[in-house]
């Protein structure tokens, strides 16, 4: 009887010793998994998804949200909460005490509800529901629990990554509204100085000059209101695109008409340079709203002008391939240096060289802007022999490749 009796003991221990074995090992994935998750709603995914393996319940997670109570983040698939149950999980995170089916708090519900609680803060309820009659035994509520502090702590860590990033975010975008205010205040103010000199030299000055003296007085007032005008309208180009208030009307169009379009807006910007065109003449029409194009592609050969020195050529060139068509402006400039070659289509983004050239930096990214309505591609290249080519590809049948 004794030898028996220890052998009874033995077993019930070495059983104990792999139940805590188990789950230990449970806890330890659980913990890897979560340690793993990137974001909050991965987090809740794979707590919900190992409460499933693990107990065979359907799951659900709730959440603080600004303003409106407990909010549901997370719950197996088809898994309805109703008022009633809600109430019940409100109840558990407002007095941070598990309540719910199981136990001595609103026992007449569904489920049970676990406050998730790291060092005295609740920061969400884990709710759980069988699915058949019987509820979890002794040994499975405590791995409960302990999955419900692993979960708490990882939702914890994931809503703090979170804010951390919304605060570079907002870091970010102070800087940049800095980076704005200082490149339009500078593109706002050299425009407006120069007409505002002109205006007054007119007008105080007008019987000491002479015709040809007011004419270029006219003249350069007329340039840098034609400047100004161009920097306002990227601006709200740029403000449609990021918002999303930009719709094409796309319709057939003719290659060679946007780029003549393109060059009689230019005008007298363009005339201290040699642009040279060459469109087939069996080119097809391709699908695109002409306005917004004609638009990127001034901006195209406003860039090549301004970084290419005086009467150097700009090449202007149209082929087809890959069912897209593919036109490019190639120059004599500059160049741009290989690591910028992606940067240069970055709101604001300008290459320091040469210093004399003026602008705000969102030409480019305007033009990435429209040509990706379009469901097409622009991109720089490094051009051989000095200079560079921009690429626009379109695709002929007007939908994303």
């Amino acid at each position: 009887m004794a030898i028996s009796s220890l052998a009874g003991r033995l077993r019930e221990h070495v059983e104990a010793i792999r139940a805590q074995e188990q789950q230990s090992s449970t806890l330890y994935a659980l913990s890897r998994e979560l340690t793993m998750s990137p974001d909050l709603d991965t987090v809740l995914a794979q707590v919900i998804e190992q409460i499933g393996q693990i107990f065979s319940r359907q799951a659900v997670i709730l959440l603080p949200s600004s303003g409106n109570g407990l909010t549901v983040r997370a719950a197996t698939a088809s898994f309805i909460l109703h008022a009633d149950e809600q109430a019940v999980a409100t109840w558990a995170y407002e007095k941070n005490h598990v309540a719910g089916r199981g136990t001595d708090t609103l026992p007449g519900a569904k489920i049970r509800y676990q406050p998730l609680n790291v060092a005295g803060r609740v920061v969400g309820v884990l709710g759980v529901k069988p699915d058949e009659s019987n509820w979890l035994s002794l040994t499975q509520r405590e791995l409960l629990d302990a999955y419900a502090s692993l979960a708490a702590l990882a939702i914890e860590r994931a809503q703090l990554a979170e804010q951390a990033k919304q605060a570079d975010i907002a870091s970010a975008t102070e800087k940049l509204q800095t980076a704005l205010l200082n490149s339009i205040s500078h593109d706002l103010r050299t425009p407006l100085v120069a007409i505002t000199g002109a205006l007054s030299a007119l007008d105080e000055d007008a019987d000491a000059l002479n015709a040809s003296t007011r004419m270029a007085l006219v003249e350069n007032a007329r340039g840098e209101a034609e400047r100004l005008n161009r920097l306002v309208g990227n601006l709200l180009s740029m403000t449609r695109i990021e918002s999303g208030a930009i719709k094409l009307h796309q319709e057939p169009g003719d290659i060679q008409d946007l780029v003549g379009t393109a060059l009689e807006q230019l005008g007298k910007r363009i005339e201290k340079h040699r642009i040279k065109v060459h469109v087939p003449a069996d080119f097809p029409l391709v699908p695109m709203d002409f306005a917004l194009m004609v638009q990127v592609v001034v901006n195209l050969l406003e860039n090549a002008v301004k970084y290419s020195p005086e009467d150097s050529i700009i090449e202007v060139s149209a082929a087809l391939g890959d069912g897209r068509a593919r036109l490019q402006f190639a120059d004599r400039g500059v160049g741009i240096p290989s690591e910028d070659l992606t940067r240069v289509f970055d709101k604001f983004y300008r290459v320091q060289r040469p210093e004399s050239v003026s602008g705000t930096g969102l030409g480019l990214s305007i033009s990435k802007g429209i040509v990706e309505a379009h469901h097409g591609s622009i991109f720089a290249q490094v051009r051989e022999n000095g200079g560079t080519i921009m690429t626009i590809q379109l695709p002929l049948n007007g939908n994303k490749d």
